[in-house]
């Protein structure tokens, strides 16, 4: 068996635990045919009657797929989502959820990507995730420095921490796979300072440092062609748009940066701060646009204790 053929077995059976007799949809866009056919076919294979749907490719991260895609999530009892753009922040994604679905989302997953990044300790993300999303759900402040001058301040108190560890088992479950952080949603009001991206940006090429200035929970300026392209894509979501959503650490020790999110948002040492819906992990805004921006090597304290220390994860 290939590391290819090993991690998407690994997605069916034990993040998603797929059963006999259950129904399972695979969402996927043209250009993701292949890895959404390898999983509809795993899918299959463990006795769950797996349907494959195509749709064209959404513009950016959060917007909703098509009424008919979202009705038939509602439906099934798996999805696996492996679309260009992420479905993870979708009303599309929370409503099926609700409706007892276990859902999967794999955004701009290619088959290296998935085949090198699941093969990350599974106890070891377990573990540090836990860990991750406990110390962030006790704290109030997180603070996030870097090498590059970071230096933002956000309010996390009394949100609830999530362990994205790849345990997609239970009836409403939700993850992002290749898996490997802890992540919370701060207060979208609040929140102020600087924050220096000197790695991903969902979705938007870049090939320099972009500058993010906060100011009361809103992104205000972003420097350089890439963060217009930032401000440009929040602000056309509408009202909440440039709302701070998320704090999330990296965990995954096999994760590399690539310039694909869905592997570089989960770097061991990493952290990301995104922008846009929140509602789908616990914030309240839900709007169609959620971009993460990731920090490479930060300094991430929480009421002054560090959680991680120069890219460095001390849990």
């Amino acid at each position: 068996m290939s590391d290819l053929e090993r991690a998407v077995s690994a997605v069916i059976n034990e993040c998603l635990g797929v059963r006999q007799g259950e129904s399972a949809l695979v969402v996927a866009n043209p250009s993701s045919l292949g890895i959404g056919e390898r999983l509809r076919g795993e899918a299959g294979r463990a006795g769950a009657d797996a349907m494959l749907v195509l749709m064209a490719d959404r513009q950016v991260d959060g917007e909703e797929p098509p009424d008919a895609v979202a009705a038939a999530m509602a439906k099934a009892d798996v999805v696996l989502c492996p679309t260009v753009r992420s479905l993870s922040h979708t009303e599309a994604r929370r409503n099926a959820c609700a409706a007892g679905a276990r859902i999967g989302t794999l955004p701009g997953v290619t088959e290296e990507t998935l085949a090198r990044v699941m093969s990350a300790d599974t106890e070891g993300l377990r573990r540090k995730g836990a860990a991750v999303a406990s110390v962030l759900e006790g704290g109030s402040e997180a603070r996030i420095t870097c090498p590059n001058g970071s230096d933002l301040r956000l309010n996390i108190a009394g949100r609830h921490a999530i362990s994205d560890d790849g345990d997609l088992r239970e009836r409403g479950a939700f993850g992002n796979l290749p898996c490997g952080e802890g992540f919370i949603p701060p207060i979208e009001t609040e929140g102020d300072g600087a924050l220096i991206v000197d790695g991903t940006i969902s979705g938007i090429p870049k090939d320099e440092v972009v500058e993010l200035r906060v100011e009361g929970g809103s992104l205000v300026s972003a420097s350089g062609d890439p963060g217009a392209r930032l401000l440009e894509m929040l602000r056309g979501a509408g009202p909440g748009g440039t709302g701070v959503a998320e704090l999330g650490i990296g965990t995954n020790e096999k994760a590399i940066l690539t310039g694909n999110l869905i592997e570089d948002e989960k770097i061991l040492g990493s952290c990301h701060v995104a922008f846009g819906a929140s509602a789908g992990i616990g914030g309240v805004v839900q709007v169609p646009v959620h971009i993460d921006c990731v920090v490479m090597r930060p300094t991430v304290e929480i009421d002054g204790e560090a959680l991680v220390r120069d890219g460095e994860l001390l849990v």
